[in-house]
């Protein structure tokens, strides 16, 4: 729930890069993010692909942990994403060490890496919006913990201020106690 580095595998040139990292700045602006580019389209796209997976699992086990990796294009005709239905590429995203989230398309396209990856999302926006959450509300949410946190706190010290004053008031009156 709470990546601090992942890995986008797409093209420099793609729309689709600049809405993932225009997402990812405004909700978690925390996360570090590894370019792995490639061609998404045309013949050599999943030969790029699949090299790019490998590089960021290079990445990963070189100790630069990643928490998740987001494969992206954006829509276009079914020729434009035939890339993400060629074998090597689905193969690749299957193994991949990393947990894969693909946002290859629009809502309603389909490709055989989405059925592959740990999570499909509709739009490359949308990828970037289910890998983290908005640093906003995570904050918030430790606000609210805190506040609980600190009236728990504070209850359990008044209990334990009263059983001390209770103990002080038997200790004070020893000749009470004898008789």
């Amino acid at each position: 729930p709470f990546p601090q580095r992942i890995a986008v595998v797409t093209s420099l040139a793609a729309a689709a890069l600049r809405d993932v990292l225009t997402a990812l700045r405004r909700r978690a602006p925390h996360v570090e993010v590894l370019l792995s580019p490639c061609t998404v389209q045309g013949s050599e796209a999943p030969a790029q692909i699949v090299s790019a997976l490998a590089e960021v699992a290079l990445v990963h086990h070189a100790g630069h942990t990643l928490d998740a990796v987001i494969v992206c294009r954006g829509g276009g005709s079914l020729e434009d994403l035939w890339a993400f239905n060629d074998e090597r590429v689905v193969r690749a995203m299957a193994h991949c060490p990393i947990p894969v989230i693909s946002g290859v398309g629009h809502e309603t396209d389909w490709t055989l890496a989405d059925f592959v990856a740990d999570l499909r999302a509709p739009t490359p926006t949308a990828a970037a919006e289910l890998v983290a959450e908005p640093q906003a509300q995570a904050l918030a949410d430790l606000d609210a913990c805190q506040r609980v946190l600190q009236q728990r706190l504070g209850k359990r010290l008044d209990s334990l201020a009263q059983q001390l004053d209770q103990s002080a008031m038997r200790l004070a009156r020893p000749a009470q106690a004898l008789s």
